[in-house]
């Protein structure tokens, strides 16, 4: 945390999503790598292996023994600035971080995910000429960015299925969508949506979009937006990688949304 100044005002009176990151950065910017995905070498050649069935919401979370790779966040300009994108490692039984260097030449890397097999790591190159970039795991090797078509991109997810990536220009107010191929590289963009309406909340110029994410049935998109205190969803053209809006909720004026998490049993959303 930080050394307890409040987070600044930045112009028109909004917050400065800067500065309150960086106040919170152990709970925005770290992230694990999930266990890989399960080869499935015994099924039959030409055949489908079924799916297997969903976890109960009351069934515990599946324990992965020794330490796990931790990705930290980081920004690389500015006062304090970092060396690009933290590694460590996690101990789960003992609660132990342990650094481990870092992986350089990734501008602003303030927000990472992993992709769902585990094998590639993605961060957002949050500045005015935003981008997202993928990490090869668990080699560190740096594939290449792709332009996200906003500016100050502060958020990013995978979609369940593995093929698209999702991304939140927070300065600008827009979400993009990047296609994945096979070996996790980012291609080039689909599809960019601008929050034009409703109009800016109170304190606010514009949209801030702060967070892109996917339902837990994998049917739609959901972007929370700062700067109109609305949350926006969305349908994903799985072939063409485009977005149709379907609904929004609207937030109380002022209230200023950032993320939004999901109960186990997928029928709530807490924001």
């Amino acid at each position: 945390m930080s050394s307890g100044a409040e987070p600044s005002r930045g112009p028109g009176g909004g917050w400065s999503r800067r500065r309150f990151v960086g106040a919170l950065a152990g709970a925005a910017a770290i992230t694990t790598v999930p266990a890989p995905a399960r080869p499935q070498s015994d099924a039959p050649t030409g055949t489908t292996t079924p799916k297997a069935p969903a976890a109960s919401p009351s069934a515990p979370p599946a324990k992965r023994s020794g330490p796990r790779p931790l990705y930290l966040g980081t920004y690389t300009s500015g006062e304090g600035a970092g060396k690009g994108i933290g590694l460590a490692t996690y101990d789960a039984e003992s609660g132990a971080v342990t650094g481990g260097g870092v992986v350089t030449g990734v501008a602003n890397p303030s927000f990472l995910a992993v992709h769902p097999d585990g094998r590639t790591l993605y961060a957002v190159d949050e500045q005015d000429a935003g981008a997202v970039t993928a990490v090869r795991l668990p080699g560190h090797e740096v594939l290449g960015s792709r332009a996200t078509g906003g500016a100050g991109p502060c958020h990013l997810s995978v979609h369940p299925g593995g093929r698209w990536l999702l991304s939140a220009n927070y300065s600008s107010g827009s979400v993009a969508v990047h296609p994945l191929d096979a070996s996790g590289a980012i291609g080039e963009r689909t599809d960019l949506v601008t929050h034009s309406s409703p109009a800016p909340g109170p304190g606010q110029q514009g949209p801030h979009a702060h967070q892109f994410v996917t339902s837990p049935d994998g049917g739609r998109l959901l972007a929370v937006d700062l700067g109109t205190d609305t949350v926006y969803t969305y349908r994903l053209d799985e072939t063409e990688g485009t977005l149709t809006e379907v609904s929004r909720a609207a937030a109380k004026p002022g209230a200023g949304p950032r993320h939004l998490t999901f109960h186990p049993g997928g029928r709530y959303a807490y924001l």
